[in-house]
Parts: structure tokens; sequence; C-alpha cells
């Protein structure tokens, strides 16, 4: 009997230290196990959209750095089978529909529908959906515009290497 209280005290012990240690972490003022919980809950939620305001203002910074350096405008957007990807740029872009399509593969991505002009600049619409071989993560519409960015920095390396 002496080893189950003694065993139960240590729990008890090891349960309230943590829960110490939750609180201070949390920054909670709260004393019942449930509210500290809860505490600790908001806290994380918090944390959790200030990742995603992060990611956010490093994808904003990335695409706006980009812009600066290439005259290329990406818009994504999700649509009910897939991706609508715009890519326009006022000049003529020799060798950024390679590197487009380049992008789409290595995505796993299959045109649905395409249309491309070239002859008063570059545009390039395409409906992109998520072709059946490829693996089972899903993609998203950052995911999209950072494999496109990518292509279209590959093509204007290249282009720089060139001239």
């Amino acid at each position: 009997m002496k080893n189950v209280v003694s065993r139960e005290r240590r729990m008890a012990a090891a349960t309230c230290k943590k829960m110490r240690t939750l609180r201070s972490i949390t920054n909670s003022h709260a004393d019942s196990k449930t509210s500290i919980i809860l505490d600790a809950t908001k806290y994380i939620d918090e944390l959790k959209h200030r990742v995603e305001r992060i990611n956010q203002e490093i994808a904003m910074a990335q695409n706006s750095t980009c812009q600066k350096s290439c005259p290329v405008q990406l818009r994504v957007e999700a649509q009910d089978k897939g991706f609508l990807i715009k890519v326009f740029s006022e000049r003529c872009c020799g060798g950024l529909l390679v590197f487009l399509l380049e992008a789409f593969e290595e995505l796993g991505l299959d045109i649905f529908q395409a249309r491309v002009s070239c002859s008063e600049g570059f545009l390039f619409e395409a409906v992109g959906v998520k072709d059946d071989q490829g693996s089972s993560e899903c993609l998203n519409v950052q995911d999209i515009k950072r494999g496109v960015w990518k292509a279209i920095q590959n093509w204007t390396n290249q282009v720089k290497e060139r001239t």
C-alpha cells in the first residue's frame, strides 16, 4: 500500500511540475489544470497564425524580388478541377514556354487546357490538374507559385547568361 501511495504522489508531483512548466511557457495566469490547458491551446493557435503570416510575408518578398529582376507577372488561382496559371510579360520571352512546361512536369501537373500567345509580348494561360501517377501529396496555390517562379527565375538566369 505504501508503494502505491508514494507512486501516486510522485505522479501527482510530476504532473504538477509539468503544469507549472506549461503555465510558464504559455504565460498563463490560470490556476486550474483545465484553464492552463485551454490557455496553452490558445497559445498554440496564436503561434500557428504567426507562422502562417511569416510564411506569407516571405512568399510576398520572394515574389516582389523576382518581379523587380524580371518583368514577368504570375497569377495562380485554385479552381474546382485544378489551378489556373497565368504568366504575362509585355516583352517577348523566347524559351520561357519550355521552362513553364518543365515546371508543370516537375509539379506533377497535366495541362487540361491552355492558351499561349507570343505575338505582342508573352501570355500563357493554362489549367493544370494533378496527374494520376503523381505522388499522393496535395498541391496548393503557394506550391504552384513557387514551382512556376522557380521556372521563371531559371529562364531569367539563362537569358542573362546568353547576354
